[in-house]
């Protein structure tokens, strides 16, 4: 079994050495076959020079040096197209997590596909940072139905077949657990140890907590209607009409056998509404549906996913 540790780094001067430190120390212990990719996210102070220091001294290491700062997801998007190992592993690069961990992910994950972490002794701000994160677990647990206690975590272990199939885009690199479960994914959780940031500057904040919305949004729509989005807009579409051919039939009965004038009615204009609204989401439904098949013809992409297949090969 060869293990890729894939390692995003952004302005973390401070850290580089004392991580690789652990890292090697922790990995040579094990006697497994390794790399460590450390994904330098457009860092502006002297991260990459030290990377690359790193590496003129370590063979196991490869740097990937982006050209800006792209964020988090799209550096763990980077690291898992050029990780080789049979297992992937992830972490962040602020001395936060402890390598000492890997182990344990690595035993578990022999009876699993994913592992994630689970910082239950976690040393961040409590109104800041824990509640916030807290409040998070609990509604993507309950929204996705893959339930974590911590989605936040990035030290987690991947099958390599796992990561192949996943596009992240985003800040869907926390929701990778829910979104590898489309495919019959079996994830585990882990109790792993979590140390105070000592040096450097955090990430993140408050600010993320909009994104980390939308893209719920985002991973439950596909979750549940991306080969069928017609099943999401038609039942709403069809309720809509259904109002506005129930309300204009009221007023038309009101017109044409009491005699009411409904020209000046606020509810004519609903009912003509309703109905307009209905026919404009099943249409949507329906382009969404042309454009499903589109995409998964045009790339030849199946909409399932094997996980082995037992007999003589098919070609």
């Amino acid at each position: 079994m060869t293990v890729s540790i894939v390692v995003p780094l952004y302005n973390e001067e401070e850290n580089v050495d004392i991580l690789h430190e652990r890292l090697r120390e922790a990995l040579e212990q094990m006697g497994l076959e390794y790399e460590i990719l450390y994904v330098d996210d457009g860092s502006t102070d002297t991260t990459l020079s030290k990377l690359e220091a790193i590496q003129l001294k370590d063979k196991m290491v490869v740097v990937l040096s982006l050209r800006r700062n792209f964020g988090q997801t799209a550096a763990f998007a980077a690291g898992f197209d050029f990780a080789r190992g049979d297992i992937v592993v992830t972490m962040d690069g602020d001395l936060q997590n402890d390598p000492k961990d890997i182990p344990k992910m690595l035993e578990l994950i022999k009876d699993y596909d994913l592992v994630s972490g689970w910082r239950k002794k976690r040393k961040d701000p409590f109104f800041t940072r824990r509640v916030p994160s807290m409040l998070a677990n609990w509604v993507i647990s309950k929204v996705t139905g893959v339930k974590l206690h911590d989605y936040g975590c990035s030290l987690k272990a991947y099958r390599r077949d796992v990561i192949k199939n996943l596009k992240l885009y985003g800040e869907m690199h926390r929701f990778i657990p829910a979104v590898a479960s489309w495919y019959g994914v079996r994830v585990a959780e882990v109790e792993t140890t979590h140390y105070p940031r000592l040096r450097g500057k955090s990430k993140y904040g408050l600010s993320r907590t909009v994104k980390v919305i939308l893209d719920l949004i985002t991973v439950k729509f596909l979750q549940s209607f991306s080969t069928k989005p017609l099943q999401f807009f038609g039942p709403i579409g069809l309720f809509s009409g259904a109002m506005g051919f129930l309300i204009s039939l009221y007023l038309s009965i009101e017109k044409i056998f009491i005699g009411k004038p409904i020209g000046g009615r606020p509810l004519l204009l609903l009912g003509v509404l309703l109905i307009i609204v209905g026919i404009q989401l099943i249409g949507m439904g329906l382009l969404g549906e042309m454009l499903v098949r589109v995409y998964h013809e045009s790339q030849r992409k199946p909409i399932y996913v094997i996980k082995k297949v037992i007999g003589p090969e098919i070609k």
